[in-house]
């Protein structure tokens, strides 16, 4: 039996072993020790990738491919045209993220946050490729599809896979997000959150950027193009640190992360439409902090049942109960401490067994 290499993909502004404040402060395990230490000590092959933090999710797939299979970056001549910039990018030929890459690799995926749109694109990639891409000349091996077989599982954690009224909010002209009361301190962190969360622009089209793929509406245009591929174990981990008030609205439970919290009072009072002119009504008032949790379960549409541990099916979304943490706890917390380790050892654990 091959054995199971698990690569974790981190999220909006988050950083992988390939950068150098990885070292002193793990993404993984930030405010309890290296996640990925301690899941090699227990027997699993981990790897933390590093994809750009503001990206978008077609940029950031291209990257793991990259890291992954051991090869100099490439964006796609038809994509780098389009959106303006260059086609090429660092080269991981002399430091791959896996021992090897080959027709015996097999790949759990996990992606948390915008990690899950970066895992969810590249599996779709590598299973199938991409048209337009393959018209190019020279295109990467992960434009040509047919390595689906590479990939065993693919866990998405509170990623928001249809998107984030964390950004639709701001922009539905029948939504007064001023009418949203929340402590004035979180109006501060708030501003300090979104400081670091901002692409810092160099000319390239505007929809080549992470803030712009998690638009409901451009989530759900991505969720149109990736299948669920019928080989794969699909988990689902949605989180929630929200309380239904008695007028509807959700609000911020004790333990969140402070960075958090004015996020979570406007998310959980937006109801509205989007620019395209989808309904967001009363079920995406639910909330980690920066992701609606209807939203961290399937991307809509793709088959889904709760977890059954004794009957896990491919090609279908098996999502795990809610956990009871806010967007933070899948990577350990950030300025909460949450010690992630059993649930990770737990998850490692029913995966490889899945896999046989």
């Amino acid at each position: 039996m091959q054995k199971l290499s698990f690569v974790f993909v981190h999220g909006l502004s988050g950083w992988g072993s390939y950068d150098r404040q990885y070292r002193s402060m793990p993404y993984w395990g930030m405010r309890s020790g290296d996640l990925m230490a301690y899941l090699r000590e227990q027997g699993f092959s981990c790897y933390a990738a590093s994809v750009a933090p503001t990206g978008s999710a077609w940029d950031r797939a291209c990257e793991l491919y990259a890291q992954i299979a051991g090869r100099r970056v490439d964006y796609g001549e038809k994509h780098s045209a389009e959106y303006g910039h260059p086609r090429f990018g660092r080269d991981y030929s002399d430091c791959p993220l896996l021992p090897a890459w080959n027709d015996d690799t097999r790949l759990v995926l996990l992606g948390h946050s915008f990690g899950g749109a970066t895992v969810r694109l590249f599996s779709e990639l590598l299973a199938h490729g991409d048209s337009k891409e393959r018209e190019g000349k020279d295109p990467s091996p992960l434009f040509l599809g047919g390595q689906e077989k590479r990939i065993v599982s693919l866990v998405a954690l509170a990623a928001p896979m249809n998107g984030t009224t964390a950004y639709d909010l701001f922009e539905d002209p029948d939504f007064d997000v001023s009418r949203v009361h929340a402590p004035l301190w979180s109006h501060l962190l708030a501003r300090m959150m979104a400081l670091g969360t901002r692409p810092r622009m160099d000319g390239r089209d505007t929809r080549d950027w992470a803030n712009y793929d998690m638009h409901i509406d451009h989530a759900l245009e991505m969720n149109a193009r990736i299948e669920t591929l019928p080989g794969v174990c699909y988990f689902s981990v949605p989180c929630s640190k929200t309380k239904a008030s008695k007028d509807g609205t959700f609000h911020p439970s004790r333990g969140m992360e402070p960075l958090f919290v004015l996020r979570a009072h406007q998310i959980g009072a937006y109801s509205g439409h989007t620019e395209k002119g989808r309904m967001i009504d009363e079920s995406w008032r639910e909330n980690d902090g920066l992701v609606n949790t209807v939203s961290a379960m399937a991307p809509m549409g793709a088959p889904s049942t709760p977890l059954n541990r004794a009957c896990i099916r491919p090609g279908i979304w098996n999502v795990l109960p809610t956990i009871d943490g806010d967007h933070m706890w899948p990577q350990g917390g950030l300025m909460r401490k949450h010690d992630v380790r059993s649930f990770y050892l737990d998850l490692l654990t029913l995966i490889a067994k899945t896999a046989g």
